[in-house]
């Protein structure tokens, strides 16, 4: 039998094999490279094996996207609530750049595998910890989760390296001449200078939420 990517064919199949195979093919080719074809040949089996251990391809997808919440940090529930999300929020987007396909999936997916439910639970249960309402405790984790997930999917899919911007901004100036786009023109004369790196800032914006949020948490209003 043929060796596997992951080791020696003959290593027992297993649910968790099967996912873990199936993260590193789409952590080295893309989700849309995923197939269930493709994933036996790294197994070194039959497509037909997969199926004893995943339902069919919405299971595997729902299976992967809950070994990637896996690996983001629960926070703690009665501790520093600020410090706690800060922590949940950077390790969410450091996981998610490791596997850059997996932003885009939890989004669009009901997403109730055990980690998802004990990271949810964990997040909800600090913020009512801290004097958040439920329902406040509700659309601050939404409100994080939006910029974690839309800073990230931008992040992962600029042109541009942040090596490039200068050059980029000396290109792109004669387009925004100072009479029509005074603005623009003067930041992107500050790049080209060096005055300002124009990189976005992930801290920037979790912060300007923590702290809309802790403004927010004295008078509990909805």
């Amino acid at each position: 039998m043929p060796k596997t990517s992951t080791g020696s064919s003959r290593t027992p199949l297993s649910r968790d094999r099967v996912l873990r195979t199936a993260v590193q093919l789409a952590d080295e080719n893309g989700l849309e490279s995923l197939s269930m074809r493709k994933l036996a040949q790294a197994l070194g089996v039959e497509a037909m094996s997969l199926y004893n251990h995943v339902a069919n391809k919405d299971d595997l997808l729902d299976g992967i996207v809950d070994l990637v919440v896996a690996e983001i940090e629960i926070p703690e529930i009665g501790g520093d609530w600020q410090s706690a999300m800060r922590g949940r929020a950077t390790s969410a987007h450091e996981t998610l750049r490791r596997h850059p396909w997996a932003t885009g999936l939890i989004g669009s997916r009901i997403n109730v595998g055990p980690a998802m439910l004990r990271y949810i639970d964990a997040t909800v249960g600090c913020l009512v910890a801290a004097g958040f309402s439920y329902q406040q405790a509700d659309r601050a984790w939404n409100a994080m989760d939006s910029h974690i997930y839309g800073f990230t999917l931008q992040e992962l899919n600029f042109p541009l390296l942040p090596d490039e911007y200068a050059s980029a901004a000396q290109q792109f100036l004669p387009m925004i001449p100072a009479e029509s786009h005074p603005h623009m023109n003067t930041l992107a004369r500050l790049v080209i200078s060096g005055a300002h790196n124009g990189i976005a800032d992930f801290d920037f914006g979790l912060d300007l939420i923590l702290d809309g949020l802790e403004r927010l948490r004295p008078t509990g209003s909805e």
